[in-house]
């Protein structure tokens, strides 16, 4: 992986650890907070998400995507967040994190990164 997409994987991940404990964030949301697509930021989650909740990530109508409903069900259950009547997710708007104290949380948190688009990190490699 180049340095810069290392650097936005690090960036989204440390957003999605920050999302509380019984609240969710859709990938729209954590993409707009990191400044890239919500495809990207699924992606992310796809191939490097599992160290992080995964369960708090939804779609904007607060679904689990994929296979995950069921290793999800349990943790929400814990967490005090309760399904839809269809079984698919919450509804985001009852669960949904606050965005702006999201946002600021994770600006302190990545404050030792540099910004992916402000440096050419191939040419410092």
């Amino acid at each position: 992986m180049d340095a810069r997409r290392e650097l936005i994987v690090e960036r989204v991940l440390r957003c999605v650890e920050l999302v509380p404990r019984g609240r969710v964030a859709s990938y729209g949301a954590i993409a707009a907070i990191c400044g890239i697509g919500p495809r990207q930021v699924g992606s992310i989650m796809r191939h490097y998400g599992s160290g992080v909740p995964w369960w708090r990530i939804t779609s904007h109508a607060g679904d689990i995507g994929g296979d995950h409903h069921d290793a999800a069900r349990p943790i929400w259950t814990d967490e005090g967040i309760e399904l839809k009547p269809n079984g698919l997710g919450c509804r985001y708007a009852d669960y949904a994190a606050d965005m702006a104290e999201l946002e600021r949380r994770w600006r302190e948190a990545v404050a030792d990164l540099p910004d992916p688009d402000a440096v050419d990190l191939d040419a410092s490699a």
